[in-house]
Parts: C-alpha cells; sequence; structure tokens
C-alpha cells in the first residue's frame, strides 16, 4: 500500500523520485531562483558519498 503523499513507482517513476527526495527532507526548490534544487545537510552528505564511491571504483579501474 503506498504512503500517503509519495506516488507510487510503477505508475510514475520520475514523481515518485521526486516525492521520496521532499518526504525525506534531502532537497528543496530554491525560491529566488526558478528551476534550481538546494540539497539540504543530508542531501549534500549522501551526494558526496555517492561521489566518492563512483571516484573510487574509477581510480580502481585505472580509468582517472
Amino acid at each position: 500500500m503506498p504512503k500517503e503523499g509519495i506516488t507510487p513507482r510503477a505508475q510514475d517513476y520520475s514523481q515518485w523520485y521526486l516525492d521520496i527526495v521532499r518526504n525525506a527532507d534531502l532537497a528543496d526548490y530554491a525560491e529566488v531562483v526558478r528551476g534550481c534544487i538546494v540539497y539540504k545537510p543530508t542531501g549534500y552528505a549522501l551526494w558526496e558519498a555517492i561521489q566518492r564511491g563512483l571516484d573510487d571504483r574509477i581510480k580502481a579501474t585505472g580509468h582517472v
């Protein structure tokens, strides 16, 4: 059963992703700059962890 306010993933993947990010309080839309997303501290920490992981994998294969 879908949680209230979250679009089912099978119904609309893009909206589901946006709903998850909003409900997890990872990012928000900027009020001043239209179309700009502001990452909150937890969201930015996740982004940095993803970057580190990808960087390690790229370097491990010799693609520096």
